[in-house]
């Protein structure tokens, strides 16, 4: 009897989720790999188990969404879940794929899982943008703060600002409201006009804008002061956050003198959007789009077996996610089984990822951080946390040195070469340096031990859909 052709699915957010589902139901076996605990990815992230939380689905308005994802999880015997591996390298062979991982919180235990072929749903990270101040205790990502109060059902303090930019913003905000925490502002850089100026892209997705307007109704009866068009300028304290100054912003994005205002917290929760997670994608070779994986009509990269699905195809939420995996699931099916896909099949799924496409690029052009945000990073505000290096050397490395890209000023500063490989703190180099933000092109996904690298150079190429300690 001949074996079913095999995907390795990598990310179990709602992208990788929708693919296995469908590939899984049409005959392909799947092995669904994750660094998570649990599926769900950010989006559908659960607490622990040992927390007894009585009700998960409070923190969560997709709820039913998750619960069919999995649902459909538990009953599929042809979709093996891997959890708590670390993907650090797909390595393309004449055979196939193999997926090289680190076991565990320690990700030192190395393992490989052998593929016909491979889905990237690695999801997205948030862009994270300096100010003075910014590295004091108490001064959460946006999405950072949403994870510990979903993950961890803890909150970062008592009183908080929600600040940046992006649509993360308001679930941030009234999540922690209704947890008890004490919002003292929602503040939000950009122009509520620009929202006017899009209402008949933003229209043509009725459930969204409705979403929004419940958000708004939140913030009303959470009693969270919405303040648009500022920013935050300065963190401010000395063992830790005691209060923020924020500011209000002129048509070009630039602060406006005498608006400063000073806001008491003990925690702000700040971000500026989303990047795409292209690290595997570049390690094989594949296309990439200005910031994200290129993809064709049915979520196939340029690299034969190897398709891409979510916000490593762009950002777009978890709507999107689903509908571009549900299509990458459906024609990884019929590649593997030697048909041809049919793009009727999937018409409707189609049709809503065209839609949620525009929708999103609509949205884009209102959620962008302020065009002279540069203007608040002094010359002593560190940039790269890993190396510590400030904005006065990278400025340095530009006027003095003639560094004119990221790579350039990483050579000259160390930005970027600590351990987090400059994720953090790209658009942030890139911004000081008054270059474009480009893919880093890095050989693995994350740090690995010596040892580790050692033993996947022995590993058998046999094709499995079990793990391999290597």
């Amino acid at each position: 009897m001949t074996e079913r052709p095999h995907l390795a699915v990598i990310g179990a957010g709602p992208a990788g989720l929708a693919a296995s589902l469908a590939a899984a139901a049409r005959g392909i076996r799947v092995t669904l790999i994750d660094s998570a605990a649990q599926a769900g990815g950010q989006f559908y992230r659960q607490p622990a188990g040992g927390l007894g939380a009585r009700r998960p689905k409070a923190l969560h308005h997709q709820w039913r969404t998750w619960e069919r994802l999995r649902d459909g999880l538990a009953a599929a015997d042809t979709i093996h879940q891997l959890t708590d591996h670390h993907v650090w390298c797909v390595e393309r062979r004449s055979e196939g794929f193999a997926v090289h991982a680190l076991l565990g919180p320690e990700q030192e235990e190395p393992a490989t899982v052998h593929a016909d072929a491979v889905l990237l749903a690695t999801g997205g990270y948030e862009k994270v943008l300096p100010f003075p101040g910014w590295t004091l205790p108490g001064v959460v990502t946006a999405g950072g703060a949403q994870a510990m109060l979903k993950g961890g059902l803890v909150v970062p303090g008592r009183t908080a600002v929600v600040a940046g930019t992006g649509p993360l913003l308001l679930p941030v905000a009234t999540g922690l409201a209704a947890a008890g925490v004490e919002v003292a502002a929602l503040v939000e850089s950009a122009d509520p006009k620009a929202f006017a100026r899009k209402a008949t892209a933003l229209a043509a997705q009725p459930g969204k804008v409705a979403e929004g307007a419940q958000y708004a109704a939140q913030l009303l009866r959470h009693r969270i002061r919405f303040i648009p068009r500022h920013t935050v300028v300065e963190a401010h304290g000395d063992a830790r956050l005691d209060a923020v100054t924020v500011a209000a912003l002129d048509t070009g994005g630039r602060v406006r003198p005498g608006t400063a205002r000073r806001i008491p917290c003990d925690t702000l929760a700040v971000g500026h959007g989303m990047l795409p997670h292209t690290d595997l994608a570049e390690s094989l070779g594949c296309r990439i789009d200005g910031l994200k994986v290129y993809v064709d009509d049915e979520q196939r990269t340029d690299v034969p077996g190897v398709w891409a699905a979510g916000e490593t195809t762009g950002i777009g939420g978890s709507a999107l996610s689903l509908a571009e995996g549900h299509i990458a699931g459906r024609s990884i099916a019929a590649r593997l089984t030697g048909t041809e896909p049919d793009p009727r099949a999937w018409a409707a799924v189609d049709r809503s990822r065209t839609r949620t496409r525009e929708f999103i690029a609509a949205l884009d052009t209102v959620y962008t951080p302020p065009a002279h945000w540069t203007d608040q990073v002094t010359d002593d505000t560190v940039v790269c946390r890993c190396e510590e290096v400030t904005g006065g050397e990278i400025r340095a490395a530009v006027a003095e040195l003639g560094a004119g890209d990221i790579r350039t000023v990483k050579l000259l500063t160390r930005a970027g070469m600590g351990w987090c490989q400059g994720r953090m703190c790209e658009p942030a180099v890139a911004g000081l340096a008054g270059c474009e933000q480009t893919p880093a092109r890095r050989l693995l996904a994350r740090p690995v031990p010596l040892g580790a690298l050692a033993r996947a150079g022995e590993s058998s190429p046999e094709p499995s859909g079990e793990p391999e300690a290597d």
